[in-house]
């Protein structure tokens, strides 16, 4: 039972709240945002009651189709009123409208319920009680009383304009004034609660304590006051935050944690703190995004108070330091973005133009073409010096093109061709190094690899390389093979050597330029690690995947997988760098930790 109580008690509450959102926004003024939502939720009910009246008054006297008739002129009469003010804003003339016509309509009705000796009378006193209620003014209510007058001294007019028959007095009429009374129970229950609670800090002395929005809002949310340091923090006046104002601006995201916590203080919490998103105005040079910033907003009730609850909207420090440093650090990222790119660009042409000269004139040097050596040490020396420049070149050349593909500056440009092609050009270019440590070159293509739509130097380009580690990482007698396979719409190839393998703790390295795994086989080699980086950018601009397999001592497996289709159009991030797809190391699928090694890519 006192749960039922509860809920009636709260029921104007919650129509306030839902008539609140239908005050036209242009309405700042607390008092005038009250009076309008007051007059757009009597509008809104006064239907209701009218349609109960009609059934018992007027269909005995004037039938069925008379009563719907009323009913449905009441309801739209009334709803126009209560759209007309919530669109316009504009009250003056609809309330006086309303008025007239409440006059009217009680007039009408005590005549129908057989004059003033019926019970019907009393509503006489719902018309100076509802102007008064709306307009929260003697004034008002003297005008409600008038209206009243005019009706009781207007109502034995109407049975000579209108036919209703014979009119008896009846018991059942109790249920108009009664119905009416019930209404005034939980709105005169509001008000004491209203008049009995203690009077609220002032705004202006909380916010010399605190550097915070201060807000007071009803139990359902409508914002009542705010405070000035809503024109500093929200950059807003602090009436657009009335009524709906503040729900209205906070992210759609972030408005069930809002009302979850109001819910809880009209259970009796007595304080909640959340962090939430609220709308700013844009600035001048932002862009055309919604601007919503961190805040922290806390909601707190004394335990007198309940119709009233205390926000406190201030921002969130961490997160907007955070955001500060998030921005700091882009915009160092971009500009050592572009102090690589000048560097690189300097290398470019300071390096490679130098670098090919050099390797010109030392293979004619090697030829001979100006005369032979006197002694043979002489030539020996020039061949280092060339092969020395070739392997800068190359390092050079692997650099650049790392750097293009961070960058999305690396043009590909797909094309139909033989797989097989690849590979045996691929094999011709590395025979010479496989035979000079005794290895077994191999190519195993099965017969449906076919064509791919893909960059052709790209392509060779991964092979190459990938075919270069297994060589240079391979002893003496050893094999490495080439082999490729096409599943469903995907083409896989892979490169498998004898080799010594790699540990599990160096899985992490793979793959990162100038990372290159260090033991007591692999010192022995030169190398600046960006073979693998290479292979791995290469095969993200194709949309493919790779994975490597390897067990120390036991050799290693690196298979790409490409679509025959070619790639799709990557998309690229706000600074226009192609990411790279991130990598994870896990053991086989027996989970032995001693076991194959698998890395994906």
């Amino acid at each position: 039972m006192s749960l039922i109580k509860a809920r009636y008690l709260e029921l104007p509450g919650a129509l306030a709240a839902g008539c609140e959102r239908m005050v036209h926004p242009a309405i700042v003024g607390r008092d005038d945002r009250l009076r309008q939502r007051r007059f757009i939720g009597i509008m809104l009910a006064a239907p209701f009651f009218a349609a109960g009246a009609a059934v018992t008054l007027v269909t005995s006297g004037m039938g069925a189709a008379v009563t719907v008739a009323t009913i449905f002129a009441a309801f739209g009469l009334c709803w126009f009123a209560a759209l007309l003010v919530a669109a316009s804003g504009k009250m003056a003339l609809a309330a006086q409208v309303a008025l007239a016509a409440g006059g009217l309509a009680l007039a009408g009705a005590i005549a129908a319920a057989g004059g003033l000796a019926s019970p019907v009378a009393l509503l006489a006193l719902a018309l100076p009680f509802e102007a008064w209620w709306i307009a929260g003014s003697k004034r008002a209510a003297l005008w409600g009383g008038i209206s009243a007058l005019a009706a009781v001294l207007l109502q034995p007019f109407v049975g000579t304009i209108v036919p209703l028959g014979a009119v008896q007095v009846a018991v059942w009429h109790w249920l108009l004034p009664l119905a009416w009374g019930l209404t005034l129970v939980p709105r005169l229950a509001a008000l004491g609660d209203a008049a009995r609670a203690p009077a609220l800090l002032p705004s202006d002395r909380l916010e010399d304590m605190i550097d915070a929005v201060v807000l007071h809002v009803a139990r359902h949310g409508e914002v009542q006051d705010a405070s000035a340091k809503a024109r500093t923090i929200l950059k807003l006046p602090p009436e657009l935050l009335f009524g709906a104002g503040l729900f209205d601006r906070i992210h759609l995201s972030d408005r069930v944690a809002y009302l979850s916590a109001l819910a809880d203080l009209r259970d009796g919490a007595l304080a909640r703190r959340l962090d939430l998103r609220v709308r700013l105005p844009q600035d001048g040079n932002a862009p055309m995004a919604d601007n919503y910033r961190p805040f922290q907003l806390e909601l707190v009730r004394s335990e007198e108070q309940q119709e009233t609850f205390t926000l406190l909207l201030r921002e969130n420090d961490e997160i907007a330091e955070l955001r500060d440093e998030l921005a700091a650090a882009n915009e160092a990222a971009a500009s050592a973005e572009v102090a690589k790119g000048r560097f690189l660009a300097v290398v470019s042409h300071e390096l490679r133009t130098p670098l090919n000269a050099i390797i010109g004139f030392s293979d004619m040097l090697l030829h001979e073409m100006f005369g032979g050596f006197k002694d043979p040490r002489q030539k020996e020396y020039v061949g280092l010096v060339r092969d020395s420049g070739q392997h800068l070149l190359a390092v050079v050349t692997s650099i650049l093109d790392v750097s293009r593909i961070e960058a999305g500056a690396y043009a590909t440009e797909p094309e139909p061709f033989r797989f097989i092609e690849a590979v045996e050009m691929c094999q011709s270019m590395m025979q010479l190094q496989a035979n000079a440590k005794n290895i077994d070159l191999q190519a195993q293509i099965a017969p449906d690899a076919g064509e791919i739509n893909a960059d052709r130097r790209a392509v060779q380009q991964i092979l190459i390389n990938l075919v270069s580690n297994a060589i240079k990482f391979t002893p003496d007698g050893g094999d490495v093979v080439v082999g490729a396979k096409r599943i469903g719409s995907r083409l896989h190839f892979w490169v498998r050597d004898t080799g010594i393998g790699i540990a599990e703790e160096d899985f992490a390295n793979l793959g990162k330029p100038f990372m290159q795994i260090q033991n007591d086989y692999t010192r022995r080699f030169e190398g600046t690690g960006l073979g693998l980086s290479l292979v791995k950018g290469l095969v993200a601009l194709h949309d493919g995947t790779m994975s490597i397999e390897s067990m120390p001592g036991e050799g290693t497996t690196v298979t790409i997988s490409l679509p025959v289709n070619g790639p799709k159009k990557r998309a690229t991030d706000r600074n226009g760098v192609l990411p790279m797809p991130a990598t994870r190391t896990k053991g086989d699928a027996k989970g032995d930790r001693n076991g194959s090694l698998r890395k994906t890519a």
